[in-house]
């Protein structure tokens, strides 16, 4: 057994440095990304706590041009109808915003949580089910922040619908579609959230009470 490790105030710092510069991104280069680098991003999953140790998260890479194709064909709609939910003076403003880098990303994953794995033996899902899609997004977190400090950006796409997703992809019936993923070298970089930048929503304080 390694002996425990004790972190420094520069690691601290490091720490804080990465999770205050990981954003949201949207807008790529088309440059490939490096495989050395997807399978340092993909062995960086294996270390993400999960419930039980079911390890539910299942992941897809989505080369083909028709399957990203359609992937954006249903974003559009989905898009479309959620500015059409908004009143006027709400629309123009949702629809100046990009709200995913589905045509310039090279890499793209579709992300999902099988909901009854044989792994873990039911360990701690028992009441929370819902541990199981916790589970999924501390991995998609994990290779955010592993994919941050390879200075790649990761931008999750949840303008899609589910179940269309769950067709598309002809997962087996116990995978639940979590979220689809844009990962690639960032046109522009900044710690400052988009939407914040765009004036649709400032960043606020984590609640935090005592009782």
């Amino acid at each position: 057994m390694e002996a425990g490790m004790v972190f420094t105030q520069a690691d601290a710092e490091t720490l804080q440095h990465i999770l205050r510069w990981r954003r949201d991104v949207r807008h790529f280069r088309p440059d490939p990304v490096d495989e050395a680098v997807l399978e340092r991003l993909r062995a960086a999953m294996d270390y993400v706590p999960s419930v039980g140790n079911s390890r539910p998260w299942r992941v897809i890479r989505v080369t083909d041009k028709a399957l990203r194709d359609t992937v954006r064909a249903d974003f559009l709609r989905c898009n479309a109808e959620a500015a059409a939910s908004y009143p006027p003076e709400l629309r123009a403003a949702y629809l100046a915003l990009k709200l995913a880098g589905l045509d310039r990303a090279p890499v793209q994953l579709a992300i999902f949580t099988s909901i009854d794995p044989a792994e873990g033996h039911g360990l701690g899902r028992q009441t929370l089910p819902q541990t199981l899609r916790q589970s999924t997004a501390m991995a998609v977190h994990t290779l955010w922040l592993a994919a941050r400090v390879e200075n790649l950006g990761l931008g999750l796409v949840s303008i899609l619908d589910p179940s269309a997703m769950e067709r598309l992809f002809a997962v087996p019936p116990e995978w639940e579609w979590a979220t689809y993923i844009c990962l690639g070298h960032p046109e522009q970089s900044d710690d400052t959230p988009l939407l914040h930048r765009a004036g649709w929503q400032d960043n606020t304080r984590t609640v935090w009470e005592e009782r």
